[in-house]
């Protein structure tokens, strides 16, 4: 019973949408699945791994967030008797600049109780310092943040006989997304230890200390990925159809520089070197998506981005005809592309807040998008959020075509990349740069570097050239696997190797 508790306040955290959905559990450099938690301790001078549970609490208000951890923890080594009892309460309030579209979170610790008992002796937690503070930039496609902390432990050996100082510095760097979010930390503990012990020859107490250093690399990433399983009945009335399945796996390196220890009392000319890794994976989560069933793309080169879209709801024609070959209008792509991200468009939001007040009749920004048209709610989101603009200051031109300078367009900037560019003056790669929109330049330059385009034969990115619905499926679905799989490598293996 205390398990299935424990998992359901872990699923907890993990179902909701905050700033950081995968964060490590507190500052320790421990992984944990829904059942285990480990983490490595290194108070003593020697490295010990201790197992157990923690449990996670999440409270959020408006502009404010307080999660608290409760570590329950034992060590393997049935010689001694180790233990490890600690509860933390770590509060976060941000500070929202939406004419920025960024936040500033600032996080202290609110209250902390620890006790680790090794052997014979007791190391009581008597001070937690502690400042951590993260600039969060809100992207439509994914939030990024990056953040700095510092912290100090104090521990007192049972009670009068030593301490051990540990001071905590590094930083984090995450992502969070509808497919994914992943947070690496990098920290350095900075250990000091004087105690006092018995000289055995003389009988007399004498003071003896040690300085050690500890490096943390621990990342928790969470991921949503697609595939696609066939029917295995022959008479039913559909192939196949595709999984979406999340998976969370946490991974944890520590490398530390430690005196060598002969009980209690270091070797001053030795010192010991090494590393150890740790890692947990969660019970993977499977759903079953709708089954697409159109009649023209059997065989066709775009079939499997087509039937992903449609299975993700990114689709939602009711037509069993997808037209691969038609062109892909303004409209349809600026829909595609929030469904696909997952951006909560604005007027759903409005038809549940909605009071018995009279409100003003909505104003459209283009005079050829009515707000009763079905998509106008995407559209409207698209220009607030800055992902798309009008042909002109009053017209959207809803059906007309889309380029292949629009589509990558729309894409880097729902990603906020379009700063990554270099100082105007620049080439791209592309052999037919000259043709590129000077408006489209800076986004074909990123796309091609974050490998989410590439040229044709001919090396030919050819921006004018009209979509068709196949070619903006195909462009669609490289940029979801970007958003599942290039940033968590970006922000997980290329950080910790």
């Amino acid at each position: 019973m205390k398990k299935l508790l424990i998992f359901f306040m872990i699923f907890s955290v993990l179902m909701n949408q905050g700033y950081a959905l995968s964060a490590p559990a507190g500052f320790s450099g421990g992984v944990n699945n829904e059942y285990t938690y480990e983490e490595m301790v290194f108070v003593t001078g020697k490295p010990l791994k201790f197992t157990g549970t923690v449990s996670i609490s999440e409270r959020e208000k408006q502009d404010s967030k307080t999660v608290s951890y409760s570590f329950d923890l034992t060590s393997p080594d049935l010689s001694e008797k180790n233990q490890l009892r600690r509860t933390v309460t770590y509060v976060t309030q941000y500070n929202n600049r939406n004419d920025k579209g960024q936040a500033i979170a600032q996080t202290e610790v609110q209250s902390y109780n620890e006790r680790i008992i090794i052997g014979r002796d007791q190391y009581n937690l008597e001070d937690y310092q502690f400042s951590k503070s993260d600039v969060i930039d809100n992207r439509p496609a994914s939030d990024f943040y990056s953040g700095n902390f510092n912290g100090r432990k104090y521990y007192t050996i049972n009670k009068n006989e030593g301490n051990v100082v540990i001071e905590i510095t590094g930083g984090d760097v995450g992502y969070e997304n509808f497919w994914g979010s992943t947070e690496t930390q990098i920290m350095v503990f900075s250990i000091s230890s004087q105690r006092y012990v018995v000289d055995e020859q003389n009988n007399e107490k004498k003071s003896v200390s040690w300085k050690g250093t500890v490096n943390v690399q621990v990342s928790d990433s969470m991921t949503k990925s697609l595939s696609y399983y066939d029917n295995e009945a022959t008479l039913s009335s559909f192939n196949g159809g595709y999984v979406r399945t999340t998976e969370r796996e946490m991974v944890s390196k520590y490398e530390y520089n430690l005196p060598k220890m002969n009980g209690n009392i270091p070797d001053g000319s030795k010192r010991n070197n090494d590393s150890v890794s740790l890692s947990a994976q969660m019970v993977p989560r499977v759903e079953r998506l709708i089954v697409p069933k159109f009649r023209d793309v059997e065989g066709h080169w775009a079939q499997d981005y087509i039937e992903k879209l449609y299975s993700l709801d990114v689709f939602d024609t009711s037509s069993s005809f997808f037209v691969p070959e038609a062109p892909m209008t303004r409209e349809e792509f600026i829909k595609g592309i929030i469904r696909a991200c997952n951006i909560r468009s604005s007027m759903d939001t409005q038809k549940k807040t909605v009071t018995r007040r009279k409100q003003a009749p909505e104003v459209s920004p283009f005079k050829d998008v009515s707000p009763q048209d079905p998509d106008y709610s995407y559209i409207k989101e698209g220009l607030d959020k800055g992902i798309v603009t009008g042909v002109t200051k009053d017209s959207f031109k809803p059906g007309a075509p889309l380029t292949r300078a629009q589509a990558v367009t729309i894409l880097v900037r729902a990603l906020g990349f379009g700063n990554k560019a270099p100082n105007p003056g620049y080439q791209t790669s592309f052999s037919d740069d000259d043709k590129i929109p000077y408006w489209a330049k800076d986004s074909i330059y990123v796309a091609r570097e974050i490998n989410l385009i590439e040229g044709d034969s001919q090396n030919r990115v050819n921006p004018n050239k009209v979509m068709t619905r196949a070619e903006a499926s195909a462009m669609l679905v490289r940029f979801l696997e970007f958003l599942q799989k290039d940033l968590q490598k970006d922000y997980r293996e290329n950080i910790m190797l």
